[in-house]
């Protein structure tokens, strides 16, 4: 296998605060991961390291082959998709569903270049993938919160990333969009030609069987790595939730329920 992603013995140090202590995860080609955190976990931290914005105090961290600090990073982010709820309130209301998929092959914020053909087939098979084939001439503004972030995911998918990083995107979303959007990704998932996916959430439930591995961050260290249904267990999950819980496998779900 081909290694995607690796990072190695990885501290970012910030105030004097440790928030990452020795980091070190490996993800290869074929695998999608879930990577679980609860807030201030380090998530978003680990996540802007792996996307070039944030540099390790010590470590290394090496990208689709590519080593950060022997090449130049913004040729490397090319090929990562991220999809974020901030990127929601960054992009233009008025625009329409396949104008904002098609910014996503210049990673602008509008557009500036003329769209031609065979972009918006592309666009349009991408919306299609992601069924929101509904959502053809419609304004981004008039669109919920669970159709803005299948746009975004399609808009990711424009510069046909080799990794794409879903960094919370059920965040916000009611049961029956967040159900939705999970479905989404799962035929995503299936895509021969696909990206390698990241999963990044702190719900236990989102993680469905597609993602084949977790890593488990708390206070900035890495708790557990490795086969997600190794991981995924009363046991290893009230040790690192430091509660006593139990999970419950309802059909493709895993509900983590307190112990009291």
């Amino acid at each position: 296998m081909t290694d995607v992603l690796q990072v190695e013995n990885v501290f970012w140090r910030r105030e004097g605060k440790e928030v990452l202590s020795d980091v070190s995860w490996r993800v290869q080609k074929g695998e999608h991961w879930a990577l679980l955190g609860l807030n201030g976990s380090g998530k978003t931290t680990l996540l802007n390291m792996v996307n070039g914005y944030l540099w390790p105090t010590a470590g290394t961290v090496q990208v689709l082959g590519q080593e950060y600090g022997a090449v130049k990073v913004s040729e490397v982010r090319k090929q990562i998709g991220w999809v974020s709820s901030s990127l929601q309130e960054r992009l233009y209301g008025e625009s329409s569903a396949e104008e904002i998929v098609i910014s996503g092959k210049y990673a602008s914020i509008g557009l500036y270049d003329e769209v031609t053909a065979a972009d918006m087939e592309r666009a349009v098979s991408l919306v299609e993938l992601l069924g929101c084939a509904h959502l053809r001439g419609r304004s981004y503004g008039t669109c919920s919160q669970g159709e803005k972030q299948k746009l975004l995911i399609a808009r990711a998918l424009m510069a046909d990333p080799q990794l794409l990083v879903l960094d919370e995107p059920c965040s916000g979303l009611d049961i029956f969009s967040r159900q939705s959007l999970l479905d989404s990704i799962q035929q995503l998932a299936s895509l021969p030609d696909g990206p390698t996916l990241i999963y990044v959430t702190h719900h236990v439930e989102e993680i469905t069987p597609v993602f084949s591995h977790a890593l488990l961050l708390r206070r900035g260290e890495v708790f557990g790595s490795g086969r997600a249904d190794e991981l995924l267990t009363d046991g290893q999950l009230s040790a690192f939730f430091e509660r006593s819980v139990q999970v419950e496998q309802r059909g493709s779900i895993k509900l983590v329920h307190i112990v009291c």
